[in-house]
């Protein structure tokens, strides 16, 4: 399996733009992407960066696979 690093909230947001999620949208307590019909629900941590197990929960959501994400974003 490929390894993921931490990220940042602005990478994480710029990766889902590439998969063609839109927004962010805020509401709540926290953001939003929207794909579709389909809307993602982005934590907003004020400290730090999103760990690989949260980016690993938050790709299963949205379909995409650790791959795809690693050759778009990391590669």
């Amino acid at each position: 399996m490929t390894k993921l690093k931490p990220l940042k909230l602005r990478e994480l947001i710029s990766g889902l733009r590439e998969f063609g999620f839109d927004g962010p949208y805020s509401g709540g307590k926290h953001l939003g992407m929207k794909k579709s019909d389909f809307v993602l629900t982005i934590p907003n941590p004020h400290r730090g960066d999103i760990s690989p197990d949260l980016l690993i929960r938050i790709l299963r959501q949205a379909g995409i696979p650790r791959e795809e994400w690693v050759k778009k974003t990391q590669g």
